[in-house]
């Protein structure tokens, strides 16, 4: 929330070659409680002190010898980039304000000075710019939370992923359109993936509900499946998976691991 603090501590730039406008501004800010105030009568020196002292509020006068306002706000673009312009202008010239609205102004003070609507514009106007960078700040705040939790949850999954390979004899991924990526193992069969090796025959019934599982990208743990060798020894797999989600929600394939339980031969 935006206190009082927080506007008596903006930075305010006068910027004017008339130095009785100067002034008359400084005193006036100052006995309004504004702590952080500066000023300039030479409009060439606005650039370099708003890089160095990031300005919440510059007070510009449009007419000014060797650069006018317009000048100084078209140099001050370049390190606004998607931001406003934190000016307002000073002008005793109607004719002005259509143009300086174009340049990025944002309102203005109408020369000679109307002492309670500088108090009143000035305050709105950093009020405004005040809130704005707040918001960016807690924006990229937010941005910076994210990410953090992120690479942790990548960590985090990166470890079990590991720790689950070690504990597995065979492990398996597929991307989005079902191809596989890594891994090489007897359950490809199972899955639907051909192999040119002579394999067991496997449970029909149960490999088509395995691959309905995948199919729907649904998580399943330690699903069994059956399967006979040609020389009548029997084979058992026990099977798990989950789909596998971008940090978007958006699913990216599929990854599982298998583990033999059952290998021996037939009875008579």
């Amino acid at each position: 929330m935006l206190t009082d603090t927080d506007l008596q501590n903006a930075k305010i730039l006068i910027v004017d070659d008339q130095s009785a406008h100067v002034h008359l501004l400084e005193r006036l800010l100052r006995e309004a409680g504004y702590l952080n105030v500066a000023a300039t009568l030479d409009p060439l020196r606005v650039c370099a002190l708003h890089r160095e002292q990031r300005y919440d509020l510059i007070l510009l006068d449009l007419q000014m010898p060797v650069l006018d306002g317009f000048g100084v706000m078209d140099a001050l673009k370049p390190d606004a980039g998607d931001g406003v312009l934190p000016v307002i202008a000073l002008t005793a010239q109607p004719g002005h304000k259509l143009r300086a609205l174009q340049a990025g102004v944002r309102d203005f003070i109408d020369k000679p000075f109307d002492l309670l609507e500088v108090k009143i514009r000035i305050r709105h106007m950093l009020e405004v710019q005040l809130l704005y960078r707040m918001l960016e700040a807690q924006n990229q705040a937010l941005e910076q939370t994210v990410q953090e939790r992120t690479a942790a949850l990548q960590e985090s999954e990166d470890r079990y992923r590991s720790l689950t390979e070690l504990a597995a004899d065979w492990h398996w991924e597929q991307n989005e359109a079902g191809e596989v990526t890594s891994g090489h193992c007897p359950v490809l069969e199972i899955l639907g993936h051909p192999s040119d090796a002579a394999g067991p025959a496997w449970d029909t019934a149960e490999c088509r509900v395995l691959q309905e599982k995948v199919a729907a990208r649904q998580s399943f743990l330690d699903f069994v499946v059956h399967g006979m060798r040609a020389d009548g020894s029997q084979q058992q797999f026990r099977i798990s998976g989950q789909p596998k989600f971008d940090r978007f929600c958006r699913s990216t394939g599929y990854r599982g691991v298998a583990t033999e339980v059952l290998s021996g031969s037939a009875t008579a």
